[in-house]
Order: structure tokens, then sequence, then C-alpha cells
């Protein structure tokens, strides 16, 4: 099927666009010494309510990958892990000095980077992009919906185990 060629131009605009985001993010976490999870992970545990098992989900990653990205948080000392009170089966974790001093520079870079990039852009320009990227989103979302996608063999796996935790709960 052809399209019409803006169509084309427009995807690859994207494209572009989201490559370059994430070449900027990878940036912005290697100046403050980490990689795009470990970055995640801080940010999610600076919230009061962090679950490493909601944010495995969240983020469609296994506990075995989130336990190890907390791990290396441990170990640089960036976070610190306590068993909870109330529950000793769940731990908090909470951002160290060294932790929040990381996340600020990395709310830093990002600051640094918007004034560099964005703020000269004209304000009309900005809303109408804003307004397009809206717009085009919802497409997404729609088409999406309209078509589930396969799951991944890793979703399979996670499925796989959680039906057999619970039968084998239901089962005792």
């Amino acid at each position: 099927m052809q399209h019409r060629p803006e169509i084309a131009e427009a995807i690859a605009s994207l494209q572009r666009l989201s490559e370059v985001f994430v070449l900027r993010r990878r940036q912005l976490a290697a100046e403050a010494a980490l990689t795009e999870a470990q970055w995640r992970l801080l940010e999610e545990i600076a919230e009061e309510d962090f679950m490493p098992s909601l944010f495995a989900r969240r983020r469609d990653c296994t506990a075995a990958a989130v336990s190890r990205g907390l791990r290396s948080l441990l170990d640089r000392e960036l976070v610190t892990s306590k068993i909870a009170p109330g529950d000793g089966r769940q731990r908090v974790y909470e951002l160290t000095r060294a932790g929040r001093r990381a996340l600020e520079k990395l709310r830093r870079g990002r600051e640094r980077a918007i004034a560099a990039v964005w703020e000269d852009l004209d304000t009309r320009a900005l809303r109408r992009f804003s307004r397009f990227a809206d717009e085009l989103t919802s497409h997404l979302e729609r088409y999406a919906m309209e078509a589930p996608p396969k799951p991944t063999p890793r979703a399979k796996a996670r499925r796989a185990a959680t039906s057999r935790g619970t039968s084998a709960r239901a089962s005792r």
C-alpha cells in the first residue's frame, strides 16, 4: 500500500526524535554515573510507596531484574533497605544522601537541557506540536487497544509462574 510521502516523513521524524530522546536520557544518566534502569529505580524509590513487584509489572520486567537493580543501588550506597514495620516479608527502600545527590544531579542536567533546547522555540509552535502529539498519541492508543499484541515470552513465563503459585496456594 502506498502512503502519502508526508506520512513517511512524519514517521521518520518521530523515530529520529525518539532515538535522540533515548540518547539524551542515556547521556544524562551517565553524567550521574548511573544506567537508565538505575535512574528509573531511584526515581521510583524517591516516592514513598515504592514496591518492587509493582515496579516490575509496570516496566514489564522480571522481579529478578528489579532485584539486581536494587542490589546495584545498595552496593553503591545510593539506597538503604530495611524490613517494613508491621510486615517482615516486605522491605522498605530509601534514598541515601548519595542517592538524593545523584537524583539532584539528574534534575539539574535535565533542567539545563530543557533551557538549552526548548526555551528558544516559538510558543505557538510548541502548542501546535503538543496538540499534534496528543492527537497522534490518542490515535496510536486506540489502534493498540483494537489489536492487542501477542504476549512476549517473558510475559507468558510470568503468567505461568503466577498461575502455578496461585494454584499451589489454592490446593493448601
